[in-house]
């Protein structure tokens, strides 16, 4: 085992240049920074890139998936051939939306990598009937269809930009949950409620919000105390 008892080999692996850093446990392989690996997201297995590797982290084994294996040369040709398929399904879904004039913002497509399915994200405010789009997608590429319904953060996380502060969304650099946010959270650290200050580019709260919070409260609690003695 390539770790020390209740301690673990940790990489951060990216799927594509613009998507997310998500985190898993090595177990007995050892992925240099570079390296190719296959990991099982929500979804299914996808190829991903090592963009960052820890030793020695005391993360729990229940908290992260571990990588399945190493990148072959099939995988590789697979996932070449995946973007290619991706980038002609979005382009074909795009203008299938237009034609059936659908009522709905197509975000990004996915292909799993053993092309057993494309994932199509998409973004809608009312429900939508695309079951005529399915059979259009279906005839199309010949393979399972799954279209996912994304909340506007989540479409912030998959599209990337960069925030009011000048740096790349929290969302998209490292953020793999999304935690409640509240008005209450920028009353209490003295903040302009001012819309346009405090949202971030999905509209809503600023996740960053929550990054402080709990200090400023721990912060008035310990003033409240020394100011009874």
């Amino acid at each position: 085992m390539h770790r020390s008892e209740g301690y673990f080999h940790i990489v951060g692996v990216q799927s594509r240049e613009d998507r997310p850093i998500c985190h898993f446990r090595c177990g007995d392989l050892s992925p240099n920074i570079g390296d190719c690996v296959v990991v099982e997201m929500e979804h299914g297995a996808i190829l991903g890139k090592v963009v960052y590797s820890f030793k020695n982290l005391p993360y729990s084994c229940e908290r992260l998936k571990g990588i399945l294996r190493l990148a072959n040369a099939e995988d590789l040709e697979r996932d070449k051939k995946n973007r290619s398929i991706e980038k002609e399904a979005y382009d074909f879904c795009q203008k299938r939306i237009i034609d059936r004039d659908l009522s709905m913002n197509l975000v990004r497509v996915e292909s799993l990598l053993d092309g057993s399915k494309i994932i199509f994200y998409y973004t809608a405010e009312e429900r939508v009937d695309f079951r005529e789009l399915v059979k259009d997608l279906v005839r199309k590429f010949h393979t399972r269809i799954e279209m996912r319904q994304i909340g506007v953060r989540n479409k912030a996380k998959m599209t990337g930009g960069l925030g009011i502060c000048g740096r790349e969304l929290c969302c998209a650099a490292f953020l793999n949950d999304f935690e409640p946010i509240s008005i209450k959270m920028a009353k209490e650290q003295h903040l302009a409620l001012n819309p346009t200050k405090i949202s971030g580019t999905c509209g809503r709260l600023m996740c960053c919000l929550t990054f402080e919070y709990q200090n400023y409260l721990a912060s008035k609690g310990h003033v409240s105390e020394e100011s009874k003695t």
